[in-house]
C-alpha cells in the first residue's frame, strides 16, 4: 500500500473516531487487517450523511452526490483518488470486488436527506433504512468475507434497519429543528400528531406514543437480526457489531423523564465498549 493510500485510510479512521465513534468502536472487534476497509465504507456513509449540513439548497447536494456516483464509476473529474475518503473507498471496492451498484443505490437513498419531504409510511421508512444502513452493513460483511457471499442477508437487512431507526430517533431534535421529518406519516396520523407540532418541538402524548411504537419496531428488527446471525459466515458477523448500542440507546429513551426534544441520548465510552464486548461474545 502506498504512503498516500495509507494516509487516506488513516484520515477515514480519524473521521470516524471524531464523528461516528459507535461505528469506530465496533470496528475494533473486526480483524485488524479489515478495519481500515470498514473505516473507508463508514467514512463514505458519513460523508453522504453530512452533505445537507454544508449546502444551502438541494441542487448543490445533488451535485455532490453525482460526484460520488461518477467517482465510483471511474468518471470523476480531476484526481478523484486524491480525496481521502474516495481514494480509500475506491481501493476497498477494488480489493474486495464490492458491487458498485449497491453503493450507487446507497447514494440514491441518501438523496432523501436533501429535501424536507415527508416520510409517507412505515414501509417507506424501513425501505430508506434498508437502502442506506442495511446496504452498508451488507457491504461490511462482504469485506469481512474477503468479497465472498457470507450469507446472512436477513441479519444485515434487519440489523441495518434497527441501527438506522435508533439513530433517527436519537437525532429527532436536530432533524425537527431543520424541518426534516423521518417519522412516518401513517404512524403519526394514527396517534394524532401533526408535522407542525414536531418541527415546533412540541412533545405531545401522541408523539410520545408514536415514538414508543418506533422504538418497538427498532427492537423487533434488532432481535430479528441477532436471531438470523447464525446464518452468516462467522468471519462476517462483526458487521453486526454496531447493533450493540441499539438496546443501550432505546432503554435510555424509555426512562422516566425522557423528553424527545431535549434529552441527549448517549452513553459513556466504557458502557458502549462493554455492550460491544458482550455482543462479540454471543455472535
Amino acid at each position: 500500500m502506498s504512503e498516500a493510500l495509507s494516509q487516506h485510510y488513516a484520515a477515514c479512521a480519524d473521521m470516524l473516531r471524531k464523528e461516528d465513534p459507535d461505528r469506530f468502536y465496533a470496528c475494533l472487534f473486526a480483524p485488524e487487517g479489515k478495519r481500515a476497509h470498514l473505516h473507508a465504507l463508514y467514512a463514505f456513509s458519513l460523508e453522504l450523511s453530512r452533505i445537507r449540513e454544508v449546502i444551502s439548497e438541494p441542487l448543490t447536494g445533488e451535485i455532490r452526490m453525482q460526484w460520488w456516483r461518477d467517482a465510483l464509476c471511474g468518471e470523476g473529474r480531476g484526481d478523484v483518488s486524491a480525496h481521502p475518503v474516495a481514494g480509500a473507498l475506491i481501493d476497498t471496492v477494488s480489493r474486495f470486488g464490492l458491487p458498485v451498484q449497491a453503493l450507487k443505490d446507497l447514494i440514491e437513498g441518501r438523496s432523501f436527506d436533501l429535501y424536507d419531504d415527508p416520510m409517507p409510511t412505515q414501509g417507506d421508512l424501513e425501505g430508506y433504512c434498508g437502502e442506506t444502513s442495511s446496504a452498508l452493513m451488507r457491504l461490511a460483511s462482504l469485506v469481512l468475507a474477503d468479497g465472498r457471499d457470507p450469507g446472512g442477508a436477513d441479519a444485515t437487512g434487519h440489523g441495518g434497519v434497527a441501527y438506522a431507526l435508533t439513530g433517527l430517533l436519537r437525532a429527532l431534535p436536530w432533524h425537527a429543528a431543520q424541518g426534516q421529518l423521518y417519522l412516518p406519516g401513517d404512524i403519526l396520523e394514527r396517534h394524532g400528531v401533526t408535522r407542525e407540532e414536531i418541527v415546533s418541538g412540541v412533545a405531545t402524548q401522541g408523539l410520545c406514543d408514536a415514538l414508543a411504537e418506533l422504538r418497538a419496531l427498532a427492537r423487533h428488527h434488532c432481535e430479528a437480526a441477532l436471531k438470523a446471525a447464525p446464518q452468516m459466515d462467522p468471519l462476517a458477523r462483526p458487521a453486526l457489531m454496531p447493533l450493540a448500542v441499539v438496546p443501550l440507546y432505546l432503554k435510555q429513551m424509555e426512562r422516566k423523564g425522557y423528553e424527545p426534544f431535549r434529552t441527549l441520548i448517549t452513553a459513556p465510552t466504557w458502557r458502549r465498549l462493554y455492550a460491544l464486548w458482550s455482543l462479540s461474545r454471543s455472535l
